[in-house]
């Protein structure tokens, strides 16, 4: 039997693990099926407690497999702070006089874009993604990683500001990956070839060539 990726909580007796899926309610708050957040505490307030500073149309954006670690937090766009003049404070927020002559500022300023995080992605305890940026399916963040710029597919980041420590794959074997796109697959074809996600036991393991087959 597999997990039904509907299920608020896929693990009976540990709710500390939930399925982002059918826990989001926020339009700005995209995320697929058999994405899982972990965390002691409360992990049903996922959407209040780790992704932050949603006051524009940014949004969060996340794949299929994914796995977040407890304390990862997700900064939109909102967090920016106009940095043109001598001042950073945001006088626009406190209405008033200052939201009117500072408002036309803000709504000009340039924004990063949606975050998005890609498939197969494992985000480690307290890791923090700042706007805009962009994680590559198969991607790894270490723990309390501070990730300011954008992380390559199948790539290894870790550090303050997150910098890659390594490629998981040759480069042959990620595109292999890639084109294979493993996460869309049927979950029952899923299920068949799982096994062989955990078998290799080189250094710096191989890509079945056979997974050419499913490559769109």
């Amino acid at each position: 039997m597999t997990p039904d990726p509907l299920a608020l909580h896929p693990l009976p007796g540990h709710e500390r693990v939930v399925f982002l899926k059918p826990l989001v309610t926020s339009p700005k708050i995209v995320v697929g099926e058999y994405t899982y957040y972990d965390d002691p505490d409360d992990p049903t307030a996922f959407e209040h407690r780790n992704v932050l500073y949603g006051y524009g149309p940014e949004r969060l954006v996340i794949g299929r497999f994914c796995a977040i670690a407890a304390g990862t937090r997700f900064l939109l766009a909102g967090a920016e702070h106009l940095m043109l003049g001598v001042s950073t404070y945001p006088f626009t927020i406190f209405g008033g006089e200052w939201a009117a002559r500072t408002l036309d500022l803000v709504t000009a300023m340039p924004s990063r874009g949606d975050t998005v995080v890609g498939n197969d992605v494992w985000i480690g305890y307290q890791a923090t993604i700042l706007p805009g940026v962009r994680i590559g399916d198969g991607a790894i963040i270490a723990a309390k990683s501070v990730v300011t710029s954008d992380v390559p597919p199948y790539t290894i980041v870790g550090g303050n500001p997150a910098r890659p420590i390594r490629h998981r794959f040759e480069p042959e074997d990620i595109e292999r990956l890639r084109r294979a796109a493993w996460w869309n697959w049927p979950v029952e074809l899923i299920t068949v070839a799982d096994q062989r996600m955990y078998r290799h036991k080189a250094a710096r393991p191989t890509v079945p060539r056979s997974w050419s087959l499913y490559a769109s």
